[in-house]
């Protein structure tokens, strides 16, 4: 599993992260998840901590495993991230999440 701790560690500084240390908190996942993922005393990420990894790196989960294109996030990925895969997401309710987030990202570039 070294492949894989070494793929998100590469996404990971592309993305301008230092260090997986400073993914990991902006994640949400424990260091120690890719710490034992690097020594290869683990079988893999849970979903969980793959999907707060993708989400983190603004990438899909598919990217994370190193398949499809790393720049690329789904709607479903979103939709999974924002609302933890509980239940029927409906259009409105993620189209309100997007608004939202235009509007916090509007109002942090006139903070500048």
């Amino acid at each position: 599993m070294a492949d894989l701790y070494d793929r998100i560690e590469e996404l990971a500084k592309e993305k301008g992260f230092r260090n997986m240390t400073q993914l990991c908190a902006h994640a949400g996942v424990p260091r120690a998840t890719m710490t034992e993922l690097k020594k290869g005393r683990s079988q893999g990420l849970s979903m969980t901590n793959a999907q707060k990894l993708a989400t983190a790196l603004g990438i899909s989960l598919d990217a994370v495993y190193g398949q499809g294109d790393p720049r690329r996030v789904s709607d479903e990925d979103i939709k999974f991230a924002l609302f933890g895969g509980d239940g029927p997401i409906t259009d409105e309710m993620y189209e309100e999440v997007r608004r939202f987030a235009a509007y916090v990202k509007e109002r942090e570039r006139k903070k500048e």
